[in-house]
C-alpha cells in the first residue's frame, strides 16, 4: 500500500472518531498537504539563509535485508542513557531523552528484526546550540510551564544542545529544499511542529484572510499546546528554536500543557500487548460522555494516574448517575409535576435562596478560573460540585413537602434550582457536550450557548420540556466489564475466509533448540520449513517440553508473520499449540510428512 493511500484511510478513520467523541477542531489539517509542504520548505530555506543550516556526514543504520536506511522509528535498541531495551531511534520512551539511531546499543530493524549496518551519508543539520541562551531565558521566564516541562527542558539545555540532523533518506515526506538535497526529506519532528503555523495559515487562507498573522506576531496572542510528557522537548526546545531561527518575530509557545502517563489497571498502555481500551471499542460499551467524564476526572496532570474498571464504575454510578443525573431529574420532574412545566415566579427569596444563587456565581467563576489555568481535573470537579450543591439545597428545602403548605416557598426553591441547572448545562459543555445539549433540550433553551449564558437566568413563565434519564447505573461488576470488552474485541477480529487463506501455515521440523538466557519459559527454536529454509522461533514452552523432546519433532508453524524481537532474538515464525488450563500440547501431524507441507 502506498503511504498516501494509508494516510488517506487513517485520516478518515481518525476524523470520524474525533467526531464521535465530541472533539472538534476549527481546522483538522494534515502535514501532507501542499500548504504545509510549501510553508516548511520556505521556512527552512529562510533558516538556511540566516546561517543556521550546515551539512555533515553522519552514521546511519542501513538494513541490508530491507535495502533501505532506517528512519528513527524503524530502528530500536538499548538506550545509551538509561539502558532501556526497546528505545526508539529518536527518543527513549522510558527516560524521554532525545538520541539518534547510531547511538543505540544492540540495534535491530523493526521491520525484519535483523541487525542493521552503519553507513556514512551526507545530511543537513540545524545548529540548535546557537539558541541555547535564548531558550534558557525563554524556559526560565515562562512561569506557566509545568514544573515537569520546565525542569526537563532545562536539564537538556544544561547538558548542552547538539546540532540536530534535519534531513532523512525517505521517499515519503516533505522534500528537503536545500541545494544538493534531492531525494531527501525533512525529519518529521522538525516539519510537523511547523504544522501549527501552516494549519493556522490554511484556516485563514480558506476564508480569504491574512488573519493568521494575529496569532503568530501579535504580542497579545497566546499559543497553547496539549501534549504527552514524552513530547516535551519538541514543543519547548525544537519549535521555539525553529521560530527564533527565522528572525521574523514569531510568538513562542505561551504554555505547553503536558500530561503524565495514564496506565490501565496498573499496566502501561500497549497496542502490541493489547493492554488498554481502543476508543472505538469504548463507544460500543457505553455512551461517550461516560468516558469523557471519567478520563478528564483522572487526567494525569501532575503525576501518572491509573484507569481501572472500579474507578469507571465509581465515576459513572456515583458522580454521574447519583449526583448530577439525580439533581437534573428531580428539578425537572418537580417543576413538571407541581407547576405544570412552567418555571415559577420567585417572590421574597429567603437568605438561603439568595446564598445559593451567590454560590452558583462563585462556582461558575471558579470553573472559569480553573479552565484558564488549564486545570481540567479541578474544573470538572468544581462543575459537578454545583450539582451537589443543588441536591443538598433540595434535600434541605424539601419542596415536595412545602408545596402543600407554602406553594410560594416551594416555587422559590424550584426557581433557584432551575438556575443551577441552567448554569450546569453551560459549564459542563467542554467536558460532556452531548449531556449538556440534552440538558438544554430538556430546559427548552437554545442548544448553542456562550460561556456567559451560564449566569443568565431562565425567566419565570418559561416552559420546560419533559424530564428524561441522563445516565444509567452500570450493574455489571469489574469482571463482567472486562468480559464485555473481550467479546467486542473478538467480534471485531473475526476474519473472512479470504483473510484466513492469506495465512501461510505449514509443517516445520525442529532442528535445533537453545535456552534463552534469563528466561525460564522461553526457548529459541531453529525450524526447517522446507527445502532447507530455516527460521528462528522464540516459544514459551520450556516448562512443557525439554530440549531433547523437541529436536526432530514435526510441528505446525505460521510462516508469513512479521518478525518480532523477543529477548534480543528475532522470532520469524510462530508454532501452534493447544492450551487447556495448565496443559499445553503442540499441534503436529498424525503421520510423517515432509517439512514445508502446507496446512489448508
Amino acid at each position: 500500500m502506498h503511504p498516501k493511500e494509508l494516510t488517506n484511510r487513517n485520516h478518515r478513520i481518525v476524523s470520524e472518531l474525533f467526531r464521535k467523541w465530541g472533539i472538534s477542531f476549527d481546522n483538522y489539517s494534515r502535514t501532507e498537504n501542499p500548504n504545509h509542504i510549501r510553508f516548511v520548505r520556505e521556512t527552512f530555506k529562510r533558516i538556511e539563509e540566516n546561517g543556521y543550516i550546515f551539512t555533515q556526514e553522519m552514521d546511519l543504520p542501513y538494513c541490508e535485508k530491507c535495502s533501505r536506511f532506517l528512519p528513527d522509528r524503524f530502528v530500536e535498541g538499548t538506550c545509551p542513557y538509561c539502558g532501556f531495551e526497546g528505545a526508539r531511534g529518536d527518543q527513549c520512551e522510558r527516560c524521554g531523552r532525545l538520541t539518534d539511531p547510531a547511538r543505540l546499543m544492540d540495534p535491530y530493524c523493526t521491520i525484519c528484526g535483523s541487525k542493521p549496518i552503519i553507513k556514512r551519508v551526507k545530511h543537513w543539520y540545524f545548529d540548535m546550540p546557537k539558541f541555547t541562551d535564548q531558550l534558557i531565558k525563554y524556559i526560565e521566564n515562562n512561569k506557566r510551564l509545568s514544573v515537569n516541562a520546565r525542569n526537563f527542558s532545562l536539564n537538556i539545555l544544561r547538558e548542552g544542545l547538539k546540532p540536530r540532523p534535519i534531513t532523512r533518506d525517505n521517499e515519503w515526506g516533505v522534500p528537503a529544499p536545500f541545494k544538493g538535497s534531492e531525494g531527501k526529506t525533512i525529519y518529521v519532528w522538525f516539519e510537523a511542529v511547523l504544522g501549527y503555523v501552516s494549519a493556522t495559515i490554511e484556516y485563514f487562507k480558506n476564508r480569504g484572510s491574512e488573519g493568521w498573522r494575529e496569532y503568530w506576531f501579535n504580542r497579545d496572542a497566546k499559543t497553547l499546546y496539549f501534549i504527552g510528557k514524552d513530547n516535551i522537548p519538541f514543543h519547548t526546545l525544537i519549535l521555539p528554536a525553529l521560530l527564533l531561527a527565522t528572525h521574523e518575530g514569531y510568538n513562542l509557545p505561551w504554555n505547553v500543557c503536558t500530561n503524565e502517563f495514564l496506565t490501565f489497571k496498573g499496566q502501561k498502555l500497549s497496542k502490541s500487548r493489547r493492554v488498554g481500551i481502543w476508543i472505538d471499542e469504548a463507544l460500543q460499551m457505553f455512551p461517550v460522555d461516560y468516558w469523557r467524564y471519567t478520563l478528564i476526572s483522572i487526567r494525569p496532570e501532575t503525576r501518572d494516574s491509573n484507569f481501572s474498571w472500579s474507578i469507571f464504575l465509581e465515576k459513572v454510578n456515583s458522580d454521574l448517575n447519583d449526583t448530577l443525573g439525580n439533581f437534573v431529574h428531580r428539578t425537572l420532574v418537580f417543576i413538571n409535576r407541581y407547576f405544570k412545566g412552567v418555571v415559577p415566579a420567585p417572590k421574597d427569596l429567603s437568605d438561603d435562596d439568595k446564598l445559593v444563587l451567590d454560590n452558583v456565581k462563585a462556582q461558575v467563576d471558579k470553573v472559569s478560573e480553573d479552565l484558564e489555568k488549564f486545570k481540567l481535573q479541578a474544573a470538572l470537579r468544581d462543575a459537578v460540585e454545583l450539582s451537589r450543591l443543588g441536591n443538598r439545597y433540595l434535600n434541605e428545602k424539601q419542596p415536595w413537602k412545602t408545596i402543600k403548605v407554602d406553594p410560594q416557598s416551594a416555587g422559590n426553591v424550584l426557581y433557584v434550582s432551575i438556575q443551577i441547572l441552567k448554569a450546569l448545562s453551560v459549564i459542563l459543555e467542554p467536558f460532556m457536550p452531548f449531556t449538556s445539549k440534552e440538558m438544554r433540550r430538556m430546559l427548552n433553551i437554545r442548544e448553542d450557548v456562550r460561556w456567559d449564558d451560564a449566569l443568565t437566568p431562565i425567566n419565570p413563565g418559561h416552559r420546560i420540556g419533559e424530564a428524561k434519564i441522563l445516565f444509567r447505573k452500570i450493574e455489571e461488576n469489574e469482571d463482567k466489564l472486562q468480559e464485555m470488552l473481550e467479546e467486542i474485541r473478538m467480534k471485531s477480529e473475526r476474519v473472512s475466509f479470504e483473510d484466513f487463506s492469506k495465512i501461510d501455515i505449514r509443517i516445520g521440523r525442529i532442528v535445533e533448540v537453545k535456552p534463552i538466557p534469563k528466561s525460564k519459559k522461553l526457548l529459541e527454536l531453529v525450524i526447517d520449513i522446507g527445502d532447507g529454509d530455516t527460521r528462528r522461533c522464540v516459544a514459551g514452552i520450556a516448562e512443557h517440553y525439554s530440549r531433547e523432546d523437541l529436536v526432530g519433532r514435526l510441528v505446525a508453524v505460521v510462516a508469513n508473520l512479521k518478525p518480532k524481537k523477543v529477548f534480543g532474538v528475532s522470532s520469524e515464525v510462530m508454532i501452534l499449540a493447544a492450551v487447556d488450563g495448565e496443559n499445553l500440547a503442540l499441534i503436529q501431524p498424525d503421520k510423517p510428512v515432509k517439512a514445508g507441507s502446507k496446512i489448508s
